[in-house]
């Protein structure tokens, strides 16, 4: 049972990882979904936030593009992870950054 809560996912990546894919995927968008108040005290250049907590998130979801790839980050990776699972879900290509945004390069 613990192993499928905390085993690593495909859709996993560390900041390195991250960064790269994303640098180098068409279409990619990258995804805050920490809150509005964490988002607007910084950021990685270029990300949008759709906070997780909100209530219309999972409606904020099914309306994303299904030919873009998105990488989605919060604090610490936990929130994010939680995202991942549901944009999977709806099909969507997505990737975690493991570590949340202190683990993206400088």
């Amino acid at each position: 049972m613990f192993n499928s809560i905390f085993s690593k996912k495909e859709s996993d990546l560390d900041g390195k990882a991250f960064k790269r894919m994303f640098e180098t995927t068409n279409n990619a968008e990258l995804v805050d979904v920490r809150t509005a108040g964490e988002f607007a005290s910084g950021t990685i250049k270029g990300a949008r936030n759709m906070d997780i907590m909100s209530a219309d998130f999972q409606n904020q979801v099914k309306k994303l593009d299904s030919e873009k790839t998105y990488f989605l980050f919060c604090r610490s990776g936990g929130r994010s992870g939680s995202a991942v699972s549901m944009f999977e879900k709806l099909g969507l290509k997505v990737y975690n950054l493991t570590g949340g945004i202190g683990a993206w390069p400088a």
